[in-house]
């Protein structure tokens, strides 16, 4: 027994001594793997880290931001400077060590904003983190208090939903948290301005301006509008001209010339409200005093009750167009009660949060339709419409197999949805590869526009007034109206000359209602009406066709490729637009009952049909071989050079280095949208791009449209037609430099602050003295400003919105 016990205290002993070795050297290695990590001087082993010739330098911010581009005039020609915000850490590190920091060491996602004099308070995550997890179980809306009585399984769906979207969560995500400095930016070597700065030279060349386009037509209409009155006066007899069974064609003409306001920006002293600094407040960190504006779904140009009031008449539905305010506000939209984060894309398109768009009127009123359905605190879509009780894909296909010409996602990739309901149409035309711009006024069937574009479809609120749609002519491939409620047949057509102006030669339009398979006497007098006056319009009755198992009925015509018909009719009547008016003006232009010529030249766009998709996406349109580019250059050298420089810099640092998680990212807006080189280089992401071409930049939106993508004109000096909450990102390059010189970039500021979503990102590229005014204005909001980048005065700044809002009022 002796021996035996001792032969086991034997056989401890080495194994004790070899535990005790291996702990000493594992404490050894960790103390070495400490000493190096902690290093300032350790560097990043990418070859394309920034390089130590630009002596940029990444600075965490603590509690307090430094002045704006701190250190620096503008003229960076030697140095250049890189400010990350990147977690709760106060140290300030170098570039290398930013970039060897793990995700786990630095929560990007969450970390404290700069305290802007408000160093005592809780961050505004943590603040919106209680608010909603309090208000989760009880939402108010205007049909009162509901109780979420939910299934078991959707309960547990919902709370675990609520971890991953709940506005102030505590975690973003590993990834998001990844500041990689050799990702940030595509910086040179030898102190070169990085491509992400690169400011491309705007020449006017062969471009005119929408602002330019729409004055010299307006003029002409006042014009017109002149000659008519002194006819008039001196008792002579107007030439009124008929078409067989429809009402003269300026019956209406003398409400629509007194409504019809010119609006032309060069005349028009643009204001905007002043905002008062905080007493004692000075240099950068000074706090603007905001208040809120009255309402949650506020749109200044649509909501103006005083101009409204003044119209005197809304027969043509005037006050549902634009009516801006003469001084542009700069209050604060309050948030809902109990918003929440938006459910991401494609769970969007079947479910949103009712909290953040809390209007019930189309539950009940569209309830036998199949559009939406309230359930528990989440409003369901099942994707039916009016025309589609049994699903939109189902009636989507059912187009195509009635005229394969169609070709969703091939020949046709831009659509025209007009009088939308909750955009399901566009919704799942995304399943055909196949963008659709879908618009309806506000106010109509409730919050309808703001419905789909909370569930992450384009949408727009405009109507078909008085007024041209902010389109230029022959863009569209198919413009589609279901149950739209539009009398296209009346006045002369007016309406539906309008579609025809910004439809593609060759386009199809796709019209599903009553009339065409009904036969009451109002639907058959209907469509002979239509019959008439698409005759006359030249169009082409391709397809009249009943779908068997829902019994609803579609007709499809196109419109002409040439002029021959217009050239050969018997009567001229709808009458061919006269030659000087300009069918691309658009920006407060009066909608005229006349035909605009089919354009057959080269080098005007719209004579040739773009390459199918996706080689439309990077084929120059042929048309651009003719003209100046917007760089000096041929057209379509400029054009490829524009696609090549977003696409590497939306590869390299959008992408992958400024901390944005794209998961979340699904509306976006590129305000200076140029050639739609940015939409183009997110082409692969699942996002769609609202392209904006400002008015008094080169009218380059046929292009984009030619490209496969959409966008509208506008002035960014008024408020832009849409919901409050409804952008993921916004995109600003080199906008307000210009924009400055015309209007409040304050203004401007406060209306990205209006449409953008709490937790939405704003990327700006200007000059540096610009960026700094911004910069103030963006503090002043309480936003994140996540990265700031400068060299040669040129700037770059990347924000993301929190969901601060100013106190109410008592």
């Amino acid at each position: 027994m002796a021996s035996g016990k001792h032969a086991r205290h034997e056989r401890k002993l080495p194994t004790f001594y070899l535990m005790v070795t291996a702990l000493i050297f594992i404490a050894f290695c960790l103390i070495v793997v400490w000493v190096f990590s902690s290093s300032p001087k350790s560097s990043v082993e990418h070859g394309d880290a920034i390089p130590s010739d630009t002596k940029g330098t990444i600075e965490e911010r603590s509690s307090s931001y430094s002045q704006p581009f701190e250190g620096s005039t503008g003229d960076l020609q030697q140095d250049s400077e890189v400010r990350v915000d990147s977690s709760s850490s106060t140290v300030s590190d170098s570039v290398e060590s930013n970039a060897s920091e793990s995700s786990s060491d630095k929560d990007y996602g969450n970390k404290k904003t700069a305290s802007l004099g408000r160093d005592d308070e809780p961050s505004d995550n943590s603040k919106s983190s209680d608010k909603i997890s309090s208000e989760d179980k009880n939402v108010t809306g205007d049909e009162g208090q509901f109780q979420n009585e939910v299934a078991d399984d959707e309960d547990e769906f919902q709370e675990e939903d609520h971890k991953q979207n709940t506005l102030g969560e505590k975690q973003k995500g590993e990834e998001e948290g990844k500041m990689d400095a050799s990702m940030l930016v595509d910086l040179p070597a030898g102190g070169e301005q990085p491509e992400i700065l690169m400011e491309y030279k705007e020449t006017t060349g062969d471009w005119s301006t929408q602002a330019t386009e729409s004055k010299e037509e307006k003029e002409i209409d006042n014009k017109e509008s002149f000659v008519d009155g002194e006819r008039k006066k001196n008792g002579e007899e107007q030439p009124l001209k008929e078409m067989v069974g429809f009402d003269k064609r300026l019956e209406e003409g003398k409400s629509i010339e007194q409504n019809s306001k010119d609006m032309d920006f060069q005349d028009v002293e643009i204001k905007s409200k002043e905002v008062q600094f905080k007493e004692g407040d000075s240099g950068p960190n000074r706090q603007l005093q905001w208040e809120l504006c009255n309402g949650t779904d506020y749109i200044p140009c649509l909501d103006n009750t005083e101009a409204i009031q003044k119209l005197p008449s809304t027969k043509h539905y005037e006050h549902r167009e634009r009516h801006c305010p003469k001084i542009s506000p700069t209050c604060l939209v309050p948030m809902p009660k109990g918003y929440y984060q938006p459910l991401p894309w494609p769970q969007s398109r079947k479910e949103v949060w009712y909290s953040n768009v809390p209007h019930p009127g189309l539950v009940s009123y569209k309830k036998d339709q199949n559009w939406v359905i309230k359930k528990g605190s989440r409003l369901v879509f099942p994707g039916g419409g009016t025309q589609f009780t049994h699903g939109a894909l189902h009636y989507i296909e059912f187009i195509e197999k009635t005229l394969k010409a169609i070709a969703w996602g091939r020949r046709t990739r831009i659509v025209l949805d007009v009088g939308c309901g909750v955009a399901s149409f566009g919704g799942y035309l995304f399943e055909k590869n196949v963008h659709t711009m879908s618009f309806a006024p506000k106010d109509e069937h409730e919050a309808q526009v703001q419905l789909a574009l909370e569930r992450g479809i384009p949408a727009l609120s405009a109507v078909m007034g008085t007024q041209r749609l902010v389109f230029p002519s022959n863009v569209y491939d198919v413009v589609h109206c279901a149950r739209c409620r539009v009398p296209w047949h009346i006045e002369g057509g007016k309406l539906l000359l309008e579609l025809n102006r910004v439809l593609r030669p060759g386009g199809y339009f796709v019209w599903s209602a009553t009339p065409i398979y009904r036969k009451g006497n109002e639907d058959v007098s209907t469509w002979k009406a239509m019959v008439v006056l698409t005759a006359a319009m030249c169009w082409n009755l391709v397809s009249r066709t009943t779908d068997q198992h829902t019994g609803v009925g579609i007709a499809i015509f196109q419109k002409p490729t040439n002029n021959f018909c217009y050239e050969h009719r018997k009567i001229n009547e709808p009458p061919l637009c006269e030659e000087v008016d300009e069918p691309d003006a658009a920006w407060y232009v009066k909608i005229t009952a006349c035909l605009h010529r089919i354009p057959t030249n080269n080098g005007a766009h719209g004579a040739d049909w773009p390459e199918d998709w996706p080689q439309r996406l990077e084929a120059a349109p042929v048309w651009l071989n003719n003209s100046k580019g917007l760089y000096g250059k041929v057209g379509a050298t400029d054009f490829r050079t524009d696609s090549e420089h977003w696409q590497r810099v939306v590869e390299r640092s959008y992408l992958k280095g400024l901390g944005i998680d794209w998961n979340r990212i699904r509306n976006v807006m590129d305000m200076k949208a140029a050639y739609g080189g940015f939409a183009a280089a997110l082409a692969t992401q699942q996002v769609w791009v609202m392209n904006i071409v400002p008015i008094d930049a080169p009218d380059t939106l046929p292009v984009i449209f030619d490209r496969g993508f959409f966008g509208i004109y506008h002035d960014w000096c008024e408020s832009l037609s849409t919901y409050p909450r409804t952008y993921d990102l916004l995109h600003a390059d080199h906008l307000f430099g210009k924009l400055k010189k015309r209007c409040n970039i304050l203004a401007t500021v406060v209306e990205m602050d209006r449409i953008l979503r709490p937790e939405g990102w704003a990327i700006f590229r200007d000059k540096v003295d610009v960026l700094n005014e911004i910069e103030v204005i963006i503090k002043s909001l309480h936003w994140d400003i996540r990265l700031t980048y400068s060299q040669d005065k040129e700037g770059f700044l990347v924000v993301q919105k929190r969901m601060w809002r100013p106190e109410a009022k008592s």
